[in-house]
């Protein structure tokens, strides 16, 4: 893969090195590849790297014992998975699938390791990333805990729609590129309760639901629903 470094310069964890910083880590990653659904990690098993999605999706997820599946994150080309359980020494806490087919650059750690030896600035984008994972996590278990489904889904919605660029429209469309059930799994709640959720904002007038988009109407109306107004 000859655009290993421009993969790695879209990365917030490499941002703002320079050519020769991305170069030597280009030298040290290994690229592989996973057909949709294939297993790329683990949860529990030895933290021996970490991984950069170079295309495709990957999905970050943990599984009850009961078989109830949380999505934890769903990362897209230039985005980091495992880092934090690789530097702290751990076992996977979660595990990682292909969502679509995808190839990442897995960083060995200790190559990784030794070339933040040699460039130490690398050890303060960790701690950047770390922070921002962080954050993410704590506010994963703020909204699961906390809000109620029809409170996650109209947050899910709107954060969608300024990601997408679309946040100063009037009327906004977010592209649903998973499936309603890993949207469901990865708003802590189950299908039937997400179709019930969507059809109320619908019957509300808030949404339109499309086959493969969600099309915001009420803006105003979505924003007081995630701030917990009941629909």
């Amino acid at each position: 893969m000859s655009n290993v470094p421009d993969i790695l310069k879209r990365c917030a964890l490499f941002s703002g090195l320079e050519k020769a910083d991305l170069q030597a880590l280009a030298r040290i990653a290994m690229v592989r590849s996973y057909k949709k659904g294939a297993m790329i990690m683990l949860e529990g098993e030895r933290a021996r790297g970490f991984y950069v999605v170079a295309s495709g999706k990957v999905k970050v997820f943990k599984v009850s014992s009961e078989g109830k599946e949380q999505i934890l994150n769903i990362a897209g080309t230039g985005e980091t998975f495992a880092e934090a359980a690789v530097f702290s020494g751990m076992d996977y806490p979660a595990s990682a699938s292909a969502l679509i087919q995808a190839a990442v650059l897995y960083f060995p750690r200790l190559e990784f390791e030794r070339l933040v030896k040699k460039h130490p600035h690398l050890a303060l984008n960790m701690i950047g990333r770390m922070s921002i994972l962080l954050r993410k996590l704590n506010q994963l278990v703020e909204e699961l805990s906390l809000k109620e489904v029809s409170a996650r889904v109209a947050k899910y919605l709107l954060d969608r729609a300024v990601q997408a660029g679309e946040g100063e429209k009037q009327r906004l469309e977010v592209k649903l590129e998973i499936s309603k059930h890993q949207l469901a799994a990865r708003l802590g709640t189950i299908s039937e309760t997400l179709s019930r959720t969507l059809t109320k904002l619908k019957t509300a007038g808030i949404i339109q639901v499309h086959r493969n988009s969600i099309v915001i109407l009420d803006k105003e109306r979505l924003s007081s629903v995630a701030a917990g107004l009941r629909i």
